[in-house]
């Protein structure tokens, strides 16, 4: 991939967990050396210019003499390489890098092109620095973290490779490497930014869409087993009240459920109507879906944006002190998902108790058919349960919090940060939600003997290749990982789409859709 202006979700994904090798555009270059030499005007010139000859944060004030402002960088790494936890997955690593190559790449950071080639050479590697989850709180971006990643392109702190962690100077000497001794403005441009949430939302927004379809796939198994209404997911029930996430769940829904046998089977059954979580799957799933277009429109405006300060302008060499740092647009916006994903699990876990419950569903309690004996699947939704209510707590909005940091000098923090990681948390959980109600939902559908929707009676088929029929007490927990698995990489949703007509729509970047059915393959 050719690093220049514009990045996509899909090129990203295909960067971080794909492993595609990156370069700097030819343009991508010329802007950068334009900002440089603006850098090296200030250095040969007399005025201060925070971060490039003066100190940081509190000591802007404080002027350096050009013969120590490499020294100058060197300290602000390591002084500001203090995060503590758990180290951070590879593949977020590997978003920081890519993003932070790209914001730098536009050309008004004022960093030398040969400092982002290193950083774009490590990526191309799989050398991936040791970063801790802890220690930033948004504002000035992710300085902390960011730190540790600049902390190993000058041959410092640790770096893993080829599945093992190692001290950065072996890594460099492994890949006959040199790291790098940060000139002028350098260190503050590899740090001031918004890389490490950037990395968490575009993850999460991934996944969260093809949680979304998992989502609905597992409501309309559920709605099938439950011997529910299609009617409520009419185009011309939804056209009444046509925000675009419901509109968008319920041709889903429609796909998935047509040529259903079942529904016509209990056309004259008398019930009204159904429950809320099975009736109003559209209104529910859809708010999530909106949710996930904001996202995206956020997303979009971050990979293109330019988060360093001071901002280097080389048509006129201006440098001002601004504010692009800042976290609060992803802080809020990550919040908004975390609600948002955790309703998904919500909506779930009330599904299965429509599934278990005897008096809800007609089928046997806890679908065993030969309960007291055996529990069946009772203790699964207690699982399901936990993680819903697990949710309810990270979901409580980071962005709400702020604490002021460097003697007050910066003293409203987004802790966009803490959100992207509970954001992830949350994500893990509302995939196992779903994987339980997949397996319940499985369970009830093998109490029928009429072929569900095409692309509900794909998926039942499919996972009954995986996990058998609990036609008695076994250790089960093997099986909710196998559907787990299934969820996560994708196939399940796959298999059920392909068989309710052909692959979704391509979402494009520019106006954030997500993937989805077109009317025209989904009626019911």
């Amino acid at each position: 991939m050719i690093l220049d202006h514009h990045l996509t979700l899909e090129q990203f994904i295909s960067v971080v967990r794909g492993g595609e090798s990156v370069e700097l555009a030819p343009a991508a270059i010329l802007r950068m050396q334009r900002a440089r030499a603006v850098v090296e005007q200030i250095v040969d010139g007399d005025r201060a210019v925070y971060g490039v000859n003066t100190g940081f944060g509190k000591f802007e004030s404080i002027r350096i003499d050009r013969p120590q402002l490499a020294q100058l960088q060197h300290n602000l790494i390591v002084s500001h390489a203090i995060g503590l936890g758990q180290p951070l997955d590879a593949e977020i690593v590997r978003g920081m890098m890519l993003l932070r190559a790209q914001s730098l790449a536009l050309g008004h950071s004022g960093i030398r092109p040969e400092v982002v080639e290193l950083l774009l050479a490590l990526l191309n590697a799989g050398a991936h620095p040791v970063i801790p989850e802890q220690g930033s709180v948004g504002a000035s971006g992710d300085l902390a973290p960011l730190a540790h990643l600049a902390l190993s392109l000058i041959g410092l702190g640790d770096t893993e490779y080829q599945g093992h962690v190692q001290p950065s100077a072996d890594v460099f000497a492994a890949l006959k490497l040199r790291p790098v001794q940060l000139q002028a403005k350098e260190g503050l441009a590899l740090i001031n930014g918004t890389q490490l949430m950037g990395s968490l939302l575009a993850l999460a927004l991934h996944d969260a869409r093809e949680l979304l379809g998992v989502a609905n796939l597992a409501a309309a198994m559920t709605v099938e087993a439950r011997y529910g209404s299609h009617r409520p997911f009419g185009a011309d029930v939804v056209a009444l009240r046509p925000h675009p996430g419901a509109v968008e769940v319920a041709s889903e829904l429609r796909a998935f459920l047509q040529d259903s046998q079942i529904a016509p089977s209990h056309a004259a059954c008398g019930k009204v109507q159904d429950a809320y979580s099975l009736r109003a799957v559209p209104q529910i799933h859809g708010a999530t879906c909106d949710a996930l277009h904001q996202a995206a429109r956020v997303l979009a405006v971050e990979f293109a944006a330019v988060t360093d300060n001071p901002l280097i302008f080389p048509d006129t060499g201006e440098v001002v002190s601004g504010g692009n740092f800042h976290g609060q647009p992803l802080s809020l916006t990550v919040d908004a998902l975390k609600v948002a994903v955790a309703e998904l699990g919500s909506v779930s876990e009330r599904r299965c108790e429509q599934l278990l419950n005897p008096s809800l569903s007609g089928l046997p309690a806890f679908l065993t058919p030969d309960g007291g004996l055996n529990s069946g699947l009772m203790i699964a939704q207690y699982t399901a349960a936990a993680l819903v209510s697990e949710n309810k707590v990270i979901a409580h909005p980071a962005s709400v919090d702020s604490i002021p940091t460097s003697a007050n000098q910066e003293d409203h923090v987004s802790m966009g940060a803490h959100g992207a990681r509970q954001l992830r948390q949350i994500l893990g959980n509302v995939q196992s939600v779903l994987s339980i109600e997949l397996m319940c939902a499985a369970q009830a559908l093998d109490f029928q003997t009429l072929k569900a929707g095409q692309g509900v009676q794909a998926a039942y088929e499919h996972i009954r290749t995986l996990v058998p029929h609990l036609s008695h007490d076994r250790y089960y927990r093997p099986d909710v990982l196998r559907l787990l698995e299934e969820v996560q990489s994708g196939k399940l949703l796959r298999v059920a789409r392909g068989a309710a007509g052909g692959p979704a729509i391509q979402e494009s970047s520019e106006s954030g859709r997500i993937p989805s059915f077109d009317d025209s393959t989904s009626r019911h």
